[in-house]
């Protein structure tokens, strides 16, 4: 990214076209996390969001709610997991709406997807 940047000061061009792939160091951003919900239980989802600093997890009856857009991919929720949350590796959101970034995760689910 930091070559694209230096490329267009230099050239004097103010934008330049996406990336057609991604740079190998992407994989070192941090994500957002994703959660194996079959392992999911009520108090470690409650636990979970005690750990997030910007509140980006919360909890309905059985659901666990991940807002997208609040969430920093700062990993204290993954580190607090024991294995059931882990880095998703997404690092490119967009969304037209708010609402379109909340993910929801059902604890307990019946199969152990990540999602």
């Amino acid at each position: 990214m930091a070559f694209w940047f230096y490329r267009g000061l230099r050239r004097g061009i103010a934008t330049t076209r996406y990336p057609k792939a991604l740079d190998s160091w992407t994989a070192q951003l941090p994500s957002p996390p994703a959660f194996h919900s079959a392992r999911l239980t009520p108090a470690l989802a409650d636990a979970l969001i005690d750990s997030c600093p910007s509140r980006a997890l919360t909890r309905d009856d059985h659901e666990l709610a991940l807002d997208l857009g609040a969430c920093t991919g700062c990993g204290r929720c993954v580190e607090a997991s024991g294995g059931v949350a882990v880095p998703s590796g997404e690092f490119l959101l967009a969304a037209t709406a708010g609402p379109q970034l909340i993910k929801r995760i059902g604890i307990g689910g019946a199969v152990d997807d990540l999602c």
